[in-house]
C-alpha cells in the first residue's frame, strides 16, 4: 500500500505539474491578446524563452535556496544544481516535487515580466529573469514554503497567493515605474488613453487555460491523493473563478452600462488568484465570498493603478497583486478549526486576530522585499545596460521586428508595407 500511494501520489502531482507548466500557454495567450498587434510575436516568444531560462536557473540555485537543509531563517543551502536523487520524508518523487515547483518558479516570473510589456529591450527581461528566479521568488518562496521564519509564525498560502502571485507583481510593479508608461498611455493633463489590446479571443481562450491549468496549482498542491483532499481544493476554486467573474460582470455592467469583457475575464482571474492562499483553509461558501470580493476589487484596483499615471499593461497589479493580498488575508477571517493544518482559525471562527495579523504581515514583509528588490535589480541593470526601454522608434514599430526582425503578423505588416510602398511610388509617378 506504501508503494502505491507513493506511485499515485507522484503521478497526480506530476499531472500538476503539467497543467501548471501549460499555464504559459494561457499567458502566452493572454498577454499577446491584451497588446497589440506588432508585440504579439515578441510577447509569445520572450515567454516561452524567459521560462526556459527560469528552468535552468531554478534547477541550479532556486531550489536549493527554497528547499535546501543547512539553511536558516531566511534561505535554504544545499541541493544545488540537483541531480535527481530522493529527498528524505517524501510520499512520492523527489524529482516530480522538483518539476512541480519548477513549474510555480516559471509561473511567478511569468507575472513579473508582464510589467515590462511593449517597452522593455529584451536584454532586460534576460537579465531580470535570472536574478529574479535566483534571488527574489526563491527567498519568499523559503520564508514561507521552505521551513523560513513566516512558515515559523504559521503564515498560510496553500499554493501561492503570496509567493507567487504578490511576488511577481510587486515586481512587475517595479518594472513600470523604472520604464514609465508607454508611448500615448497617459497625456500632459495626466488623463488616460485606452490601449487597446488586439484579440479579446486570445485572452478569452488564455483565461480558460489559466482557469483549467489552476487545478494543477490549488489541487495539486495537495501532493498527495491520500483522502481525495484535492477534490474539495478543486471545488473551492471553481467557485472562487466564478464567484470573480459574476461579481466584474455586474459591477461593469452597473458602472460602465456595458458587460465589459476584459473585466469579466479579469474577474475570473482574479477570483482564482484570491482563493490560491486560502482554498485548503476555507469552507466552500467562504471561497464564493472570497471570489466575489476579489472580483469587485480587480474592477477598481484596475481604475485606481490607471489614476495613479502606472501604465500596467497587462493588469498584473489589479489581478495578481490586490487579490494576492486579498486572498492572504482571507484566511485570517475564513480558515476553519478543522481545515487549519497550518497556523490558527480565522477571525469569524474564534481565532482572533492573531492569524490575521500573521498574514497581514506575511503580505507586508514579501511584498515590501519583492519591491524593494527589484527596483534594485532593475536599477543597477539600467545603469549597465544604459536603459531598460527600447528606442521611441522601436516602440512605435514594435518589438516583433526591433528586436526579431520579423512581425507575428507578417501578412498583415507585409502588406501594410506594400501599399505605403505602391502608394508612394504611384504618387512619385504622377507627380512627375
Amino acid at each position: 500500500m506504501e508503494d502505491m500511494l507513493y506511485l499515485m501520489n507522484s503521478l497526480w502531482v506530476m499531472l500538476g505539474a503539467i497543467l501548471v507548466i501549460f499555464m504559459i500557454a494561457g499567458f502566452i495567450m493572454l498577454e499577446a491578446g491584451s497588446t497589440r498587434m506588432k508585440n504579439a510575436g515578441h510577447i509569445a516568444g520572450k515567454t516561452v524563452f524567459t521560462f526556459g531560462l527560469a528552468s535552468l536557473v531554478f534547477w541550479a540555485v532556486g531550489f536549493a535556496f527554497i528547499f535546501g537543509d543547512n539553511g536558516n531563517f531566511f534561505v535554504g543551502l544545499s541541493h544545488f544544481f540537483y541531480s535527481g536523487y530522493q529527498l528524505e520524508g517524501m510520499s512520492l518523487s523527489s524529482s516530480v516535487f522538483f518539476v512541480f515547483q519548477l513549474a510555480f518558479a516559471g509561473i511567478a516570473i511569468t507575472i513579473a515580466l508582464g510589467g515590462f510589456a511593449e517597452r522593455a529591450k529584451l536584454s532586460v527581461y534576460v537579465l531580470f529573469t535570472i536574478l529574479f528566479s535566483s534571488i527574489i521568488y526563491p527567498v519568499v518562496a523559503h520564508w514561507i514554503w521552505g521551513g523560513g521564519w513566516l512558515a515559523e509564525h504559521g503564515k498560510q498560502d496553500f499554493a501561492g497567493s503570496t509567493v507567487v502571485h504578490l511576488t511577481g507583481a510587486m515586481a512587475a510593479l517595479a518594472a513600470t515605474i523604472l520604464l514609465k508608461p508607454r508611448i500615448g498611455r497617459f497625456n500632459k493633463d495626466g488623463s488616460a488613453n485606452a490601449i487597446h489590446g488586439h484579440n479579446q479571443v486570445f485572452t478569452s481562450l488564455g483565461v480558460l487555460i489559466l482557469w483549467v491549468g489552476w487545478f494543477g496549482f490549488n489541487a495539486g498542491s495537495t501532493v498527495s491523493v491520500d483522502g481525495g483532499f484535492f477534490g474539495f481544493v478543486a471545488l473551492n476554486t471553481n467557485l472562487a473563478a466564478g464567484a470573480g467573474a459574476v461579481a466584474a460582470l455586474i459591477l461593469s455592467w452597473v458602472v460602465l452600462g456595458k458587460s465589459d469583457i476584459p473585466t469579466i475575464l479579469n474577474g475570473a482571474l482574479a477570483g482564482l488568484v484570491a482563493i490560491t492562499a486560502s482554498c485548503a483553509f476555507v469552507d466552500t461558501w467562504a471561497s464564493v465570498v472570497i471570489g466575489l470580493i476579489a472580483g469587485i476589487l480587480v474592477f477598481y484596483g484596475a481604475r485606481l493603478i490607471e489614476k495613479m499615471g502606472i501604465d500596467d499593461p497587462i493588469f498584473a497589479l489589479s489581478v495578481h497583486g490586490i487579490p494576492g493580498i486579498w486572498g492572504t488575508l482571507s484566511t485570517g477571517f475564513f480558515a476553519t478549526p478543522e481545515l487549519a493544518t497550518v497556523g490558527q482559525p480565522g477571525l469569524f471562527y474564534g481565532g482572533g486576530f492573531t492569524q490575521l495579523g500573521v498574514q497581514a504581515m506575511g503580505v507586508f514583509v514579501s511584498g515590501a522585499f519583492a519591491f524593494v528588490a527589484s527596483f534594485i535589480i532593475l536599477f543597477i541593470i539600467k545603469r549597465v545596460l544604459g536603459g531598460l526601454r527600447v528606442s521611441e522608434e522601436e516602440e512605435i514599430m514594435g518589438l516583433d521586428i526591433s528586436e526579431h526582425g520579423s512581425y507575428g503578423y507578417p501578412e498583415v505588416f507585409a502588406d501594410s508595407t506594400q501599399k505605403m510602398t505602391l502608394t508612394k511610388t504611384s504618387t512619385d509617378h504622377i507627380a512627375r
